[in-house]
């Protein structure tokens, strides 16, 4: 094999030199100046000597007069001597080069930064932070929950955010959906959650919360593998991690426990929370928006307190304790939660309660007792008994099923379901996914939502209940536009006909339910959003988990909006303290109540009042609701 030159040898060191960087390319014109400089001070202090003797300037004169013309073209111009103005146009000509080149340098080694900058590469150096893994339109509701929450802490918070995004294109998203971060920092970074390198820039050791969006065509395997790339990490630190995400298949939270033996994973089953939700608010008007109201920080949220003054009391006395505080149920000191227990239970050493406050300092017991009126409290009457029930659901998709098993629970025996939808096999899909049901006789059909023809055919006055789903299958936009028209129909119908029936729909995008109101429908589950805020909500207190548990299994306590008349006399003024004292000896948790003359009030909260001032009076009308947590 022929040996390399000397020239090839020097042409490949050269490329390799070249090839380090900026730095290496600003040292290498640094020392090529300081030779220019030297020689050119060398050439001048022998050639003086030779000609001036004793009046030759020294080396370190003569090389700073060469670093001047190196630097600056225009200094030679007061030279004189022809041998003098030779070396230092010679010196003047390499200046001109080494400078033009160190900004050109300069200049392409600041875009490169730049540039990388903008790929979102860099390591973040934060602790104590949010870290958000994926993108979705679920997350600038998570980001504006979090703002919101954040807004109580002095020093400011942190959210990072890490998807396969481009850093820019994230950063304007936000910028645009949330233009006011307060004192929120948001940081973006690009990389695959999934890659434990990757997932190093954003710094998951130190950050205090994970939240994990489910995204592409299997979120499940995505989520599972984000939260194993943190988990078994060998970075990982010593203490758990806290991690939120969602999980669509009931199947897959097995995983998940089994990743959550060292570390705080919390999945939420969001098809089966979505089908619980609407099942329930159908049969009761306005309890989404409760849900929303009890689920983001913009108002009021649920907090935990450890009250050594209730020690030795009742639950029941818990309630009435607080003026600007709403009692829901007991923390027990082993951590079991009981919502809305019995009057009668005991507050114990170590237990703490849990209500719904401003902020955790705002809970404080109150100095003067108000008497609730016993005038106004109403006597309980007996329960009249159910009836069966007709429904109906437009529409379909993966809560369908659990929505179904879900109403088979509420309604009685003899009630009918009839379910209209355009999905193909829809039958067999149902049978197959629903099983035997005890309470309803269910029935399948064909046919397009949107046609107006169909409902009329239908007879949609006939039902107690309407359901209107969105189509999962396709594109968000697409999806709640068909939902869109059926409600326009819907409501028309209504408004002619005398015979009154609820109109509960799913939508998917928050901004679609603007332009939804128009048709006056009585509920809006906007499943994501629910989804997002309950993510927000455990992101900053892990305990909420059992809460929310409890309040959305059918099993145990939850949420009715029921007549105000049954508790209080309307038309006359009233405290809350009255209604809470009727609830109580009724043994439910009164939380609020909602004005239905506010019920299309968007900036009222669609009526929904929770956690009223207690001394606070308001004249109720027969139409208005209690809202309150029971068994039944």
């Amino acid at each position: 094999m022929k040996k390399p030159t000397f020239k090839q040898k020097f042409q490949y060191w050269f490329d390799n030199y070249m090839s380090r960087g900026t730095i290496a390319l600003i040292g290498g014109l640094a020392v090529l100046s300081l030779i220019i400089i030297f020689v050119a001070a060398a050439v001048i202090r022998v050639g003086a000597l030779a000609m001036a003797g004793e009046s030759a300037p020294s080396f370190g004169e003569a090389a700073w007069m060469s670093l001047m013309r190196t630097l600056d073209a225009g200094t030679m111009g007061g030279d004189t001597g022809p041998g003098f103005r030779i070396v230092m146009l010679l010196v003047t000509i390499g200046g001109i080069f080494i400078v033009s080149t160190l900004i050109g340098i300069l200049s392409n080694g600041l875009e490169e930064r730049i540039e990388q900058l903008r790929k979102g590469r860099s390591l973040v150096l934060e602790n104590d932070h949010t870290l958000i893994l994926g993108w979705t339109p679920q997350i600038f509701t998570v980001i504006s929950e979090l703002v919101t929450a954040n807004e109580s802490r002095k020093s400011g918070a942190v959210i990072v955010v890490l998807a396969d995004q481009d850093k820019v294109e994230m950063e304007d998203a936000i910028r645009e959906r949330v233009p006011d971060s307060k004192n929120t920092r948001i940081i973006c970074r690009s990389g695959s959650p999934m890659d434990m390198t990757d997932l190093e820039i954003a710094s998951p050791h130190t950050a205090r919360s994970i939240i994990v969006l489910s995204e592409g065509n299997d979120p499940d395997t995505r989520v599972i593998k984000c939260v194993l790339a943190i988990t078994n990490n060998p970075n990982r630190r010593s203490e758990p991690y806290h991690i939120v995400t969602q999980i669509r298949d009931p199947q897959n939270m097995a995983v998940l426990k089994l990743l959550s033996e060292n570390d705080v994973v919390q999945p939420i089953l969001t098809t089966d929370l979505i089908a619980r939700v609407v099942a329930q608010t159908s049969r009761q008007s306005g309890l989404s928006v409760v849900y929303t109201e009890l689920l983001n920080f913009g108002g009021d949220e649920i907090y935990f307190k450890q009250e050594p003054g209730l020690s030795g009391k009742t639950f029941g006395d818990a309630l009435l304790a607080y003026e600007t505080s709403t009692v829901m149920g007991i923390r027990r000191a082993d951590g079991a939660i009981l919502v809305s227990p019995k009057m009668d239970t005991r507050i114990e050493p170590g237990d703490s309660i849990f209500a719904i406050a401003e902020d955790d300092d705002k809970i404080q017991l109150s100095n003067t007792r108000i008497t609730p009126d016993a005038n106004l409290i109403q006597r309980s009457a007996g329960a009249s008994k159910p009836k069966p029930e007709r429904g109906l659901i437009l529409g379909w998709n993966r809560s369908g099923p659990i929505i179904v098993r879900e109403l088979d629970n509420y309604v009685v025996k003899g009630s009918e379901l009839l379910i209209v939808s355009d999905v193909d096999n829809l039958e067999k899909q149902i049978l197959r996914d629903v099983g035997k049901l005890k309470n309803q006789r269910l029935k399948v059909m064909e046919g397009d939502i949107r046609d107006r023809a169909l409902l009329d055919e239908l007879g949609v006055t006939e039902y107690d209940h309407v359901i209107v789903l969105a189509y999962s299958h396709l594109d968000v936009q697409e999806a709640d536009a068909i939902t869109l028209v059926t409600l326009l129909h819907l409501r028309d119908i209504a408004e002619k006909d005398e015979t009154p029936f609820s109109i509960i729909s799913e939508m998917l995008d928050l901004r679609n339910r603007e332009l939804a109101e128009a048709a006056n429908v009585d509920d809006f589950i906007v499943s994501e959003h629910l989804i997002s805020l309950m993510l927000a909500q455990l992101s900053e207190d892990a305990e909420l988990k059992d809460v929310f548990a409890d309040l959305f299994d059918p099993e145990g306590a939850e949420i009715y909006l029921k007549p105000i008349g049954d508790y209080v006399k309307t038309g006359e003024p009233a405290n809350f303290y009255t209604a809470l004292e009727a609830a109580k000896r009724r043994g439910e948790t009164a939380i609020g109540y909602r004005l239905m003359s506010e019920s299309h009030d968007a900036a009222k909260a669609y009526g929904v009042h929770t956690n009223p001032k207690k001394s606070e009076k308001v004249t109720f009308k027969p139409v208005d609701r209690l809202i309150v947590i029971s068994e039944g």
